[in-house]
C-alpha cells in the first residue's frame, strides 16, 4: 500500500507527540515538521528523519496530510489554506474560534474533496471505544475533568481548553439537540479566562449533563458517570478503565430485592493519539468519512461557546 506522507504544523508540547505518532505508522510517512522555533523543528525533525519547514506553504505539492497543532487562533487560517491546496487534515480541538470559521472549513473540504478531521482525542481512548453499544439513551450524566494548571493552553477559557473533550463525549452520547444550559465559571490565576466552570446541559430526550472542569487542581481527574434505564456506567479517562452496574432479571431477586450485577469491562489498554491519527490516515488512504469530522468539531465548539457566553453574561449581571 502507497504510504501517505504526512507532516505536522506545530511541533511544541502536543505536536511533537503527533510527529512521533505519524513517524510510528506503517501506513504513513512524516515528511517534514514545521515550527517557528527553528530550533525546535529541527530537533524534533531529526529524531524522525524529516525535514524541518519555516513555512507550512512549502508543504504544498509535497505532502499528502497534516496535523495542525498550533494555538487556536491560527487553526482556520492554516487549514484553510490546506484545505485550498489540497492536503487532508486534521485540526487540534476546538477546530476554530468562531462557528462562521468552522463552516467555512467544512464547506471548504466538501468543496475540495479533502478529510477534515477534528482532534477530539478522548473518542479514542480504550474505555470509550470498549463501551460503544453498552451506553443507550442515557438519562443522567456527570463528568469531572480536573487537571493541574500549566501555561500552555491559557489562550483559551477552560472550557475550550479541556471541558470541550467531556462536551464532545456527551454530544455523541446523547445524540440529540441541547435545549437549555446552565453555567457558572470564574477564572482563578488566568487574567480574564475562565480556570474553573460547571454546567448543566439539558436535552431535548430529557437527559441531563453535569459537567465540571478546572484547570488549577492539586491532582488529576477524568471521570464520567452514566445513568440510563438498565445500567449505571462509570468510566476513568486516565486509566482507561470502565464499570458497568446492572439490576439482574426478576428472578435474580432474593426476599424480593432485586440484586445488581457488576462487569468490570474487560479493556485492552491503547494508545489514544496515535488510535486518532491512524483513523485519519486511514481515512486518507481510503478516502472515507473521518470519526470525527469537521460538523462534530462544530457541535462541541458551538456549545462550548454558548456556555461560555453565558458565564460571561452572569459575571456581567452579578457586577451590577
Amino acid at each position: 500500500m502507497k504510504k501517505i506522507k504526512t507532516a505536522v504544523i506545530g511541533v511544541g508540547y502536543l505536536g511533537k507527540f503527533h510527529a512521533a505518532k505519524y513517524a510510528a505508522l506503517e501506513q504513513a510517512e512524516l515528511v517534514a515538521v514545521v515550527d517557528r522555533d527553528a530550533g525546535v523543528a529541527g530537533r524534533i525533525a531529526q529524531q524522525h528523519n524529516a525535514r524541518a519547514v519555516a513555512d507550512y506553504r512549502e508543504l504544498f505539492g509535497a505532502v499528502d496530510a497534516v496535523s495542525i497543532v498550533v494555538p487556536t487562533e491560527s487553526h482556520h487560517r492554516i487549514a484553510r489554506d490546506c484545505l485550498q491546496n489540497g492536503l487532508d487534515v486534521l485540526v487540534e480541538k476546538p477546530m476554530t474560534v468562531t462557528l462562521q470559521e468552522a463552516d467555512e472549513l467544512i464547506q471548504l473540504a466538501r468543496t475540495h474533496g479533502r478529510i477534515l478531521q477534528v482532534g477530539h482525542l478522548e473518542r479514542f481512548n480504550a474505555a470509550v471505544l470498549a463501551l460503544q453499544g453498552v451506553i443507550k439513551k442515557p438519562l443522567f450524566i456527570e463528568t469531572h475533568r480536573l487537571a493541574p494548571f500549566k501555561d500552555r493552553g491559557t489562550d483559551v477559557d477552560v472550557i475550550l481548553d479541556i471541558m470541550i473533550h467531556d462536551i464532545d463525549i456527551i454530544l455523541n452520547m446523547v445524540g440529540a439537540p441541547v435545549t437549555a444550559i446552565h453555567a457558572v465559571g470564574v477564572p482563578i490565576v488566568s487574567p480574564e479566562k475562565n480556570d474553573i466552570a460547571n454546567v448543566r446541559l439539558e436535552f431535548a430526550t430529557g437527559c441531563v449533563a453535569n459537567v465540571t472542569a478546572s484547570r488549577i487542581s492539586l491532582k488529576e481527574m477524568r471521570k464520567t458517570r452514566v445513568f440510563q434505564q438498565d445500567a449505571y456506567i462509570s468510566i476513568d479517562f486516565a486509566t482507561q478503565q470502565a464499570e458497568v452496574f446492572r439490576r439482574m432479571e426478576d428472578d435474580g431477586a432474593i426476599d424480593g430485592t432485586p440484586q445488581i450485577m457488576y462487569e468490570e469491562i474487560d479493556i485492552r489498554q491503547g494508545d489514544a493519539l496515535l488510535s486518532e491519527i491512524g483513523a485519519f490516515v486511514n481515512a486518507v488512504a481510503e478516502r472515507a468519512a473521518p470519526a470525527v469530522p469537521g460538523e462534530a468539531g462544530r457541535a462541541a465548539l458551538k456549545v462550548a461557546l454558548e456556555i461560555v457566553e453565558q458565564i460571561e453574561h452572569r459575571k456581567k449581571n452579578i457586577r451590577l
